[in-house]
Order: C-alpha cells, then structure tokens, then sequence
C-alpha cells in the first residue's frame, strides 16, 4: 500500500523506517506532510520519500497516496483522521486515538459510511507474543486471573518533556504510555473494569498527570494496579497472577519473552520475537483489511479502541482534569 506520513516527529521516524524495511512486501512511503515544508522537506531526505508537503491539507488531498499514518500530536488526532477520511483516505491513527469517546465513535462511523479503513495504532495489541498470550489465558493455563501489576515510566527534559505535558496537546502520562497499561489490561481481561480508583496522583507543572497509580476492579473479581510516570524510570513489566500460577512479562510493550510458572509444573520461558520492530504489525493489518475492503480490523475492533478511550476519558474526568480548548 501507499503510504502518507502526517508529521515529522520521532514516532513518524520509526513508522517511516518500518516501512522502508516492508518494500518486499508492497509496502511504500510515498509522501510525507508537516506544518513547515522545510521540517517536511528533511524528513523526505532522511527516509527517501519522493514527495513533501508543506500542511497536512495537502497530504490528505496527495493523489498517490492511499493510506495516512497520523502522528500528530494527541489534540489533533481527531480531526486530522476526519480530515484524511473525508479525502478518501485509509487511515492508522496513533494512540490515544481522541480525546473523547465520542469523537472515536464518529470516526469509526465515518470510515464505515466511506468504505475505508480506520484503526487506531495500538501496535502491541498485534504482537505474536500476544496471539500466544491471550489463547492461553482464556484456556485457564493458569487459572482464574486474580490479580494483574502492570508499570511504565522514562524520564524527559526540555522541548519533549513539554510536548510530553502540555495541556493544549493532550499531554500527560495517562494518555502517552498509562494507554499501553490500559491496552494491556484490556487485552488480559478482555473487558472494562467494572470500577476503578485513584490510588496516588502527581501533577506536573503543567497542571497535567506526571504520575499516578490507579486500581481496577472487574466482573470476575480479579484487581489490577497500572503505574504509568513521565519523570521516573521504571521498567515495563507485567505480572500476572491466576489461582494456578503465573506469568511475567520483563517488557509488556516490547514483548518478546514471558516466563510462566504453574504449580506442580517447571518454569517455562517462552520467546517470540519480532520480524522489525513491532510495527509492522499493524502495518500488514492495515494494508490486509483495506485490500479486502474492511473498513476495520477484527483483532483490534472499534469497540474497543473506543472502550479504551471511554476509560481514560472517564479516569481523567475523575481527576477533574480538562484539556485547555476541549
């Protein structure tokens, strides 16, 4: 498929390099679009893409192009994939797919009613580790799930950290990595918590989310605890505990190899590791369901893109927390 970037910043870097490595396999970055056609016209250099735009009008309308990775920052998301929709344009969009669940919900309806394909970038739920994961946890490998810790946190300074952070942006550390602890979450229960708490939260100087540690409580009673922090750094590990054993995964994000352990069993490491980078992923299923016409992904439906999306807004409403502009 033919591909647009929307956006030049270091997420595009490495969609953009995936795709490099996918031209055997059809795939093809044709144009790149930025607010300043000079930001545009490096990117192009850097990753051998023929054309550059100057606004991402212009690489929505781009005749060449078939499919647009949006990876701008989080407040534009939404109108940038109705801007793209609208043009006749398949559309990955990055994670948090919008601000509001309803907003998703729009989005989604739109690329029905045009006949194209829309998915949200949540490229871990795509991993081979978790196509293996998921099976067996629905099987009782370990036995009913009772309890899941799940944790991510790095550090910025300087222009990132404020990108990071800043209100106007949709900035925090909940909608930038807390998703993937979420997404994670969603992927092992394969539901929406029934109720969830504020355990600790810490603001920034932004007046936005640095840290916070949130408990989950779901039908069968199983309780999960998500750590998400820009500001400190903590590993990106996942323990999940059944009432027959468990199992642990060194980096839930990048994740390759998880240890399980089941009583009366020997400790098991299993290894599954990547083809690229991750992306990829989500790029070949893009590509699969627009050749078949889909308008969306059966692996990482709508519904739960904009279930995700509920509880995010629904646990930043709960911190009394707005977007400036929103």
């Amino acid at each position: 498929m033919k591909w647009g970037i929307l956006a030049t910043g270091s997420i595009a870097k490495k969609f953009a390099s995936t795709i490099l490595a996918m031209k055997d396999e059809g795939e093809a970055l044709v144009a790149v679009g930025s607010r300043s056609l000079e930001k545009a016209k490096a990117f192009a250099e850097e990753h051998r893409i023929p054309t550059c735009y100057g606004s991402y009008q212009e690489l929505a309308q781009a005749p060449d192009v078939e499919a647009v990775y949006v990876a701008t920052p989080n407040n534009l998301h939404y109108e940038n994939c109705r801007m793209c929709l609208l043009a006749g344009k398949h559309v990955l969009c990055e994670k948090p797919f919008t601000l509001r669940p309803e907003q998703a919900e729009e989005l989604y309806s739109l690329a029905k009613e045009k006949g194209l394909f829309l998915m949200e970038a949540f490229w871990i739920r795509l991993l081979p580790l978790y196509d293996a994961l998921i099976p067996m946890l629905r099987d009782g490998r370990i036995g009913e799930i009772r309890e899941i810790r799940v944790q991510y946190g790095f550090t910025s300074q300087g222009a990132r950290r404020e990108r990071k952070f800043r209100s106007e942006l949709g900035g925090g550390a909940l909608l930038d990595i807390g998703i993937y602890n979420l997404g994670f979450l969603q992927m092992v229960t394969g539901t929406a918590p029934l109720s969830f708490s504020t355990q600790t939260l810490r603001l920034n100087e932004f007046r936005t989310d640095a840290y916070s540690d949130i408990t989950l409580v779901y039908a069968n009673g199983c309780t999960a605890h998500s750590i998400q922090t820009i500001g400190q750094e903590l590993e990106r590990n996942a323990l999940i505990t059944g009432t027959l054993g468990t199992v642990f995964l060194e980096d839930f994000q990048h994740a390759v190899q998880m240890t399980i352990k089941v009583q009366g069993q020997e400790e098991e490491t299993l290894t599954y590791p990547m083809d690229i980078n991750g992306f990829e992923y989500e790029i070949r299923e893009a590509s699969r369901c627009a050749a078949m016409g889909k308008f969306c992904s059966d692996i990482y439906p709508p519904k739960d893109s904009i279930a995700l999306s509920q509880l995010l807004f629904d646990i930043r409403q709960s911190w009394n927390m707005q977007f400036d502009g929103e």
